[in-house]
């Protein structure tokens, strides 16, 4: 079986594949803090509640977007999985061109996304990944990277109103009642919420004037179902995308 690590900001999602099928995950908190014993064992508790054993592992791939924990989660799979993992980044063979000023300036988990999007729809993609960062990357019709945008996440965006506005209080990103709100609580979700709608829209549909193409469009990430039923671009929701783009992956290099 493969185990598949995608560390994120806010979030390290796991995944375990038998062939192609994905037979569990696991979302954790991040936690730069953490040694690698302290997230084994942790590890050897979700992999006890699954009835699996870590011997029953015999590959993992891992994407990072925090360099402190890169080596950890290394560690993780030399010291209890006893192998070595693929890690995605220069080097590894991804099978898509990246036309992008610096190819290693982008997010591992932007080329990850923009793999696993290509190899199941085949068409041009936007693809949006709501994360602690939301990005836009753009996969065009012969399946190269062309680039794209990153904006502010939602959790984030709101973390600054309460920081910095002294009399807002921290509230819960949700879809309020409605859009002329009657309360502090509520008006705050009114302008985060539908305000990130039209934040998505605007930049899908600029993508989609520039390229001049009509690309498919994908969200993936926590709070991707949250906005996508409001969006007017979204066509669908893939939970499950970066995990199986970090499959795809270790295909392409084992």
């Amino acid at each position: 079986m493969l185990l598949v690590i995608d560390v994120g900001n806010s979030n390290i999602v796991l995944g375990i594949y038998d062939g192609t099928e994905l037979i569990r995950n696991w979302r954790l908190s991040t936690d730069k803090s953490r040694t690698s014993d302290e997230y084994a064992v942790l590890l050897h508790s979700l992999f006890a509640q699954a009835g699996l054993v870590f011997e029953s592992i015999k590959a993992a791939i891992i994407s990072s977007v925090v360099p402190p924990l890169t080596g950890v989660m290394e560690a993780i799979a030399h010291d209890f999985f006893h192998l070595t993992p693929y890690v995605v980044g220069p080097g590894i063979k991804t099978g898509m061109p990246i036309h992008y000023d610096n190819p290693r300036e982008v997010g591992a988990d932007r080329i990850v996304n923009a793999v696993a999007g290509y190899e199941k729809h085949r068409c041009a993609l936007v693809i949006v990944d709501f994360g602690t960062a939301t990005t836009f990357d753009y996969v065009n019709g012969k399946g190269e990277y062309c680039g794209g945008a990153i904006a502010p996440g939602l959790a984030i965006s709101l973390e600054a109103l309460f920081q910095r506005a002294s009399k807002l209080p921290r509230v819960d990103i949700a879809k309020p009642p409605q859009i002329i709100a009657k309360n502090t609580v509520n008006s705050m979700q009114a302008g985060i919420f539908y305000g990130y709608v039209g934040l998505v829209d605007e930049i899908v549909s600029r993508i989609k004037a520039e390229s001049r193409d009509n690309p498919r469009v994908i969200a993936t990430g926590g709070l991707a179902n949250l906005i996508a039923p409001e969006s007017h671009t979204i066509e669908e929701v893939d939970d499950f995308l970066t995990l199986d783009g970090l499959r795809i992956l270790y295909e392409r290099n084992s």
